[in-house]
């Protein structure tokens, strides 16, 4: 169950195939009855996967009576999303791509009030996309850029972890926005052509560099959806959800500080 009601069927069968895997690496058995709530569109390019499996994952291995390590339950949840390896941890996480499934997991660089930006993504449509993520890897390599993209990804993971460690905004921007906009590249000159932009999308991230130049602290990045982050320093927040309301009234904004980390709720304690 998503939200009250019964889940779609592809939706149900990842959580199915996550569940068996989570029964087979652990040696357990036994069926569990799956009720999820989002605060946040799903399936619209806001990592509603990476939250949802890294939730399944510790709800589950807390059910079956496992207190695994954030590194485990980092690599178990990497197996029903990738990115929700990087939900496991909190603050500032690096993924590792690593060699092999033990040694592809994510963990802290920084903690959550090291830097406290803040996200505010500007939803321009809640549309559940008509094709996802996974659907989008399976055709970048059909893109010419998409291996030197790959290739020059070390140096700007090194970039962007070196600038969040120095809080060094600027810098950030510029690796966070080439990240962004190298990908998508990569999207649109897949065979056959994957365009998640849409015309208001254009709009905000031409706005984010404006304001950026006339001092604001903002940078952007889109993941596979049309909608916006924008990463903003803690003093700018509020005026940029502000002016991305005066840019178009019909923006949904939604404010979001850096993540603190899976978390059991009835435990009502971090798992480290």
């Amino acid at each position: 169950m998503i939200n009250g009601e019964t889940a779609a069927l592809a939706a149900r069968l990842r959580v199915r195939a996550h569940l068996d895997i989570l029964r087979k690496e652990l040696g357990l058995t036994g069926r569990a009855d799956v009720s999820s709530e989002n605060n946040f569109p799903m399936g619209a390019g806001i990592a509603s996967s990476a939250s949802a499996f890294a939730a399944l994952t510790v709800a589950a291995t807390a059910a079956l009576g496992m207190r695994l390590s954030e590194r485990e339950l980092s690599l178990l949840a990497r197996r029903g999303s990738g990115s929700a390896a990087r939900s496991i941890p909190a603050g500032f996480v690096e993924w590792y791509a690593g060699r092999t499934d033990r040694e592809s997991y994510a963990e802290s660089i920084a903690r959550s009030n090291y830097w406290p930006l803040e996200d505010v993504i500007a939803v321009i449509s809640r549309d559940h996309k008509h094709v996802g993520s996974t659907a989008g890897h399976a055709t970048a390599h059909t893109s010419i850029l998409q291996r030197a993209r790959v290739e020059t990804a070390a140096d700007r993971l090194e970039c962007a972890k070196q600038s969040i460690l120095a809080r060094d905004f600027d810098g950030l921007a510029l690796v966070v926005e080439e990240d962004s906009n190298l990908m998508h590249a990569v999207m649109m000159t897949s065979k056959p052509s994957l365009f998640y932009w849409l015309p208001k999308s254009l709009r905000i991230m031409l706005a984010v560099q404006e304001w950026r130049r006339q001092g604001v602290q903002v940078c952007y990045t889109l993941d596979a959806g049309p909608n916006v982050h924008c990463i903003c320093g803690p003093e700018d927040a509020a005026a940029v959800a502000a002016r991305l309301k005066e840019l178009d009234a019909g923006i949904e904004v939604i404010r979001s500080s850096v993540g603190g980390g899976a978390q059991l709720l009835n435990a009502n304690e971090r798992l480290d």
